[in-house]
């Protein structure tokens, strides 16, 4: 029997998902839960030999949770369910080594028999995910300018990000204008959108 927990903070969503696996004789769905936090303890109570989590989830995200469970040295497997064919949030998943990255529009059955071949130790990653991949860009991005993007995507000013970090407004002014260049972008504020588009903040 293979154990599992579904993750994912739509309800009718989690409820299908949940209702279309039970039908199969080889798998037990043990726990379904909204968010990323009652993922986590369902995870470490349960044990299951695979957690299917969505990306974008209250508290932790889907990504986040599956660098937590490789921290911890948990067994289960782990498989990402999502709508988003971002190349960054991809590489995050295969840093993470997760077993399956699969999109939510695949037929039920594909789902099912990834979960079967994951059991197996294979690794499965939905077609056009795969595609992405191998056309995504490398992040030109450094850690400071990443932060800086976040940061003014959260809506902040020049001022309120040099405070924050405790530098001088011409200095974040440098950084927010090497990543706009870096992205070919027309302003801070559309840099933040291309590069979470991108997956990377």
């Amino acid at each position: 029997m293979i154990r599992i927990i579904i993750a994912e903070d739509q309800k009718m969503l989690r409820g299908a998902f949940a209702s279309l696996l039970r039908f199969e004789d080889d798998i037990e769905v043990v726990a379904e839960v909204p968010d990323g936090e009652q993922a986590w303890e369902a995870i470490r109570h349960h044990q299951p030999d695979i957690s299917l989590l969505d990306i974008e989830m209250p508290g932790i995200n889907g990504l986040e949770l599956a660098e937590n469970i490789r921290h911890a040295g948990l067994p289960c497997k782990i498989m990402i369910v999502t709508t988003f064919t971002r190349p960054g949030y991809l590489q995050k998943a295969m840093n993470a080594q997760v077993e399956g990255y699969l999109l939510k529009d695949e037929p039920i059955d594909f789902l099912i028999e990834a979960i079967r071949r994951v059991m197996k130790g294979e690794r499965v990653v939905s077609t056009d995910l795969a595609a992405a991949l191998f056309m995504k860009g490398e992040n030109p991005l450094s850690e400071r300018e990443i932060e800086m993007l976040r940061l003014t995507k959260e809506g902040m000013t020049t001022g309120e990000i040099s405070m924050a970090l405790f530098l001088t407004t011409g200095t974040v002014r440098n950084y927010l204008s090497s990543a706009i260049q870096k992205l070919e972008a027309d302003s801070r504020q559309q840099a933040a959108a291309i590069a979470e588009d991108k997956g990377w903040l």
